[in-house]
């Protein structure tokens, strides 16, 4: 159970960050984003990735190569009949996508993330 709910989260947040849901392939603009900085948790505003972790993985989510050190949780998923790491803030609860064992080097990881649960900060905002 996440410590406390965002009230300014829209309903589809809402259902990906603590309904475990998915948001449509292709749909973020976040998936475009190319300047330098930070991305953050939609809930609670912790960072999660720099934008030097982000690659474009082809699977029409944002994918990063590696998270900040204890950000997550995980916990295994068989939602689609096969194990898959799930991963969630370790802060808030919030869920907020897949850890694949096929991104670049040298992590070989792919944090597959619903963009709809990060905010984006660029370098010249903080």
């Amino acid at each position: 159970m996440p410590k406390e709910i965002n009230v300014n989260l829209t309903k589809e947040q809402r259902e990906i960050m603590f309904n475990e849901g998915t948001e449509r392939p292709g749909s973020s603009a976040l998936n475009f984003e190319k300047r330098e900085g930070s991305y953050h948790c939609e809930n609670c505003e912790i960072k999660l990735f720099e934008s030097t972790a982000k690659f474009d993985s082809g699977s029409g989510w944002p994918s990063f190569s590696e998270a900040l050190p204890g950000v997550f949780k995980t916990k295994t998923d068989y939602k689609l009949g096969f194990a898959r790491t799930e991963y969630h803030c370790a802060n808030c609860g919030a869920h907020h996508g897949h850890i694949f064992d096929d991104g670049p080097t040298p992590t070989q990881k792919r944090y597959c993330n619903n963009g709809l649960c990060l905010i984006f900060i660029p370098k010249d905002k903080k």
